[in-house]
């Protein structure tokens, strides 16, 4: 089975702000006929909207599908994503 990934906003602005912000919501996965919205981001921004969210609401909630990168580039998602793809990873994402 083959997988496919789908940049909503496939635009050299959107990579540019993925990088500065440290997150990507637009990353959708096609794997046969599943299709898996990802919520990609990097450590130091996984780190600040935690300590936020505490700070707020004194818990914190993952998206759905996160994968942590070390940065957000087409290129460094791409990469986790085929090691994630044959590690069987997203036979359990919702």
């Amino acid at each position: 089975m083959d997988y496919k990934i789908i940049y909503e906003d496939d635009s050299e602005l959107s990579d540019f702000e993925a990088l500065n912000k440290g997150f990507r919501r637009d990353v959708v996965l096609l794997v046969g006929q599943k299709i898996i919205r990802l919520y990609i981001v990097d450590f130091v921004r996984l780190c600040q909207d935690y300590e936020e969210e505490m700070q707020n609401d004194g818990f914190y909630i993952d998206e759905p599908n996160t994968i942590i990168v070390p940065e957000v580039t087409k290129t460094v998602i791409e990469h986790k994503i085929s090691k994630l793809y044959q590690l069987g990873f997203f036979s359990e994402c919702i």
